[in-house]
C-alpha cells in the first residue's frame, strides 16, 4: 500500500562554471520522495543537457523557465508552477538564491528546504536548512526562530544506487594499482588534464586509471590527447551511471571536493583531495582535520612533482588507507536521506540500517515477556546463538534489517526482511515503551515501500499466531491481506501476504 505524497518541487541549476553538485545531491533526495510514492518536479533555468536527460530517465519532469538566475522573477514563475503542482514543499539549492528570493517562496505560503554549503546569507526565512558539510556546526545561520537545522554528515544526501552497497566491505590492497579520478561534473579549469599529467610520475606496475568526466566537462579531445603519453592504461569515461561500482573497483581515488566527497566516504575509498572552488575550502580541510581524506589544497598551488608525491605516499601506507575508509563509513552511515525524509514527511520515526553497535539492543528485545510470547519460538535467546545470528545478518545481502528511530532519537523497534528471489518474510517487534501507539503499523507500511522500491521483490509474507491480535490489527491496516492459516514451527500461524503495488 503506498501511500500519497503531494509533489516535491525543486528548483537547482547547472552549468559548465557552477557544476552539477547542486542538481546531483537534489537528484538523491527526488529519488526517495518517488521511493516514497511521490512525484519530483525539477525547475531550472541553467541546465546541461546530459545531466537533464538524466533526471528524466529517472523518471522526473523538468520544466524550465526564462528568468535571470536567482532574481524575483524567477522565484514568480517558480511559485506559480509549485501551486499549479499542488506542491507542499519548495526545495533551493545555489548560491544565487538570496534572502529575497526565500521570503518570496515563504510569502507565498510555500514550505521551504533551503540546502546550503556555507551561511553566505543574511538571513534565512527557510522552514528547514539542509548543509550536510562537516564544518555545517561551526556556521552561525541567521534564521527564523521555528527554522530547522539539519547540519553535519548524518544528513548527507545519498543517491539511490549507493545505498545499494550498504553492505559492501572494501578489502585494502597492499598495492594501489586501481585509480579513479574525479572532478566533478563540468571541471571548468580542467584539473583533470593536471592530475592525469602528475600520473605520469607515478611508477607503479599494473596501475590503470579510469577517469570519469561530467556531463559538463567540455575537454575530452584534449584529455584523449593527454591519455596516449600514459604508460600503463587509461581509460575516459563520460557521464557514467554505475559510480559506485567504479569507486568499489579502485584503490584510490583523486577527486575534486563537493559532493564526490561524500561518495568516496560511503564506499570506503581512500582519497586525495582538491579544492577547485571557494565554497570546498573548508570542508576540504575539516575532512582531512580527521583524518578521512587528504587534502591537496587549492588546484593552482600544486605542482605536478607535490602531486605524484602524495599520490606515492598514500599508496605505499595501506595502514593509513584502512583507517580512511573506516573514517569514511563513520561519517556518512547512507541514512541521511532517510533522516530528511522524516522531517519534510513530518514523520515520527524514520528507518536506518542495521549497526554493528546495534546487537545487544535486538538482544535485549528478543527477550521482552512480550516478543517471546508472540514468537514461534518461546524460549530465551542465549546471548552466543544471538551473536552469531546478529553478525550473519549483518552481511546478508539477502536480508534487509532496518532499526526505527523517533525524531527525539530513541529506538523503537526493529522490523527485518528476509528475501528469498522475489518474495520476502517480514519479522517486526517494538520497545515496550512504544507499544499501543501505531507505530507497529507505520513500520510495517513504511519499510514495505522501502523494501519494494530497492528490490525486486514482488510478495512479502508475514505469520502471525491467531491470538496476537495487535499484530494482526497493524498488519492488516498496512495492506496486508490474510492468505489462511499454516503451521510454523509445529504451531498454527495466520498467513499475510502484501503484494507490490501496481
Amino acid at each position: 500500500m503506498m501511500s500519497y505524497l503531494p509533489n516535491l518541487v525543486i528548483r537547482a541549476d547547472a552549468s559548465t562554471r557552477i557544476g552539477t553538485g547542486h542538481v546531483m545531491r537534489c537528484l538523491a533526495l527526488a529519488q526517495a520522495w518517488q521511493d516514497a510514492g511521490g512525484q519530483a518536479i525539477f525547475v531550472m533555468v541553467m541546465d546541461i543537457p546530459a545531466l537533464t536527460q538524466r533526471l528524466e530517465t529517472e523518471g522526473m519532469h523538468v520544466l524550465r523557465i526564462k528568468a535571470e538566475a536567482g532574481s524575483l522573477d524567477d522565484a514568480a514563475y517558480t511559485i506559480d508552477i509549485a501551486r499549479q503542482l499542488g506542491a507542499d514543499w519548495l526545495v533551493i539549492d545555489g548560491y544565487h538564491f538570496d534572502s529575497h528570493y526565500q521570503y518570496s517562496i515563504k510569502d507565498a505560503g510555500l514550505k521551504l528546504l533551503c540546502i546550503d554549503d556555507i551561511s553566505h546569507l543574511n538571513h534565512y526565512y527557510a522552514d528547514i536548512i539542509l548543509n550536510q558539510n562537516l564544518h555545517a556546526e561551526d556556521l552561525v545561520y541567521s534564521c527564523e526562530s521555528n527554522t530547522r537545522l539539519l547540519l553535519g554528515t548524518k544528513y548527507v544526501l545519498l543517491r539511490r544506487e549507493f545505498l545499494r552497497w550498504q553492505k559492501w566491505e572494501r578489502e585494502i590492497s597492499e598495492v594501489t594499482r586501481n585509480v579513479l579520478v574525479t572532478m566533478g561534473g563540468s571541471d571548468p579549469d580542467n584539473v583533470t588534464s593536471k592530475v592525469i599529467r602528475s600520473l605520469k610520475e607515478v611508477a607503479i606496475d599494473g596501475m590503470e586509471a579510469k577517469i570519469v568526466l561530467g556531463g559538463g566537462n567540455l575537454h575530452l579531445k584534449e584529455l584523449r590527447s593527454v591519455v596516449q603519453d600514459l604508460a600503463f592504461p587509461v581509460f575516459l569515461e563520460t557521464n557514467v551511471r554505475n559510480m559506485p561500482e567504479v569507486m568499489a573497483w579502485a584503490d584510490v581515488a583523486v577527486s575534486a571536493g563537493g559532493i564526490t566527497c561524500w561518495e568516496l566516504a560511503f564506499m570506503r575509498l581512500p582519497s586525495l583531495i582538491i579544492t577547485l572552488t571557494d565554497n570546498q575550502r573548508a570542508n576540504n580541510e575539516k575532512l582531512a582535520m580527521v583524518g578521512s581524506f587528504v587534502n591537496l589544497g587549492w588546484h593552482t598551488h600544486i605542482s605536478y612533482s607535490e602531486l605524484a608525491k602524495e599520490f606515492l605516499s598514500l599508496s605505499a601506507k595501506p595502514e593509513t588507507r584502512a583507517k580512511m575508509a573506516s573514517l569514511g563509513r563513520n561519517l556518512v552511515d547512507g541514512d541521511g536521506i532517510e533522516r530528511t525524509l522524516m522531517h519534510l514527511r513530518c514523520n515520527a520515526f524514520y528507518l536506518r540500517h542495521l549497526k554493528e553497535s546495534d546487537g545487544q539492543l535486538l538482544w535485549k528485545w528478543a527477550n521482552d515477556p512480550d516478543v517471546r510470547a508472540a514468537s514461534f519460538l518461546s524460549n530465551p535467546v542465549e546471548w552466543d546463538y544471538h551473536i552469531q545470528w546478529f553478525q550473519s545478518k549483518l552481511t546478508d545481502n539477502l536480508c534487509q534489517f532496518y532499526i526505527a528511530i523517533n525524531d527525539t532519537g530513541n529506538s523503537i523497534g526493529q522490523v527485518r526482511y528476509d528475501i528469498d528471489d522475489r518474495e520476502a518474510v517480514i519479522s517486526i517487534s517494538l520497545d515496550s515503551a512504544f507499544r499501543g501507539k501505531g507505530y507497529g503499523t507505520e513500520v510495517i507500511r513504511k519499510s514495505s515501500q522501502k523494501l519494494f522500491s530497492s528490490s525486486n521483490v514482488e510478495k512479502i509474507h508475514a505469520y502471525v499466531k491467531p491470538d496476537n491480535m495487535a499484530s494482526v490489527k497493524a498488519f492488516m491496516k498496512a495492506g496486508f491481506k490474510l492468505s489462511g492459516t499454516t503451521v510454523v514451527k509445529g504451531q498454527e500461524a495466520l498467513h499475510f501476504v502484501l503484494a507490490r503495488p501496481r
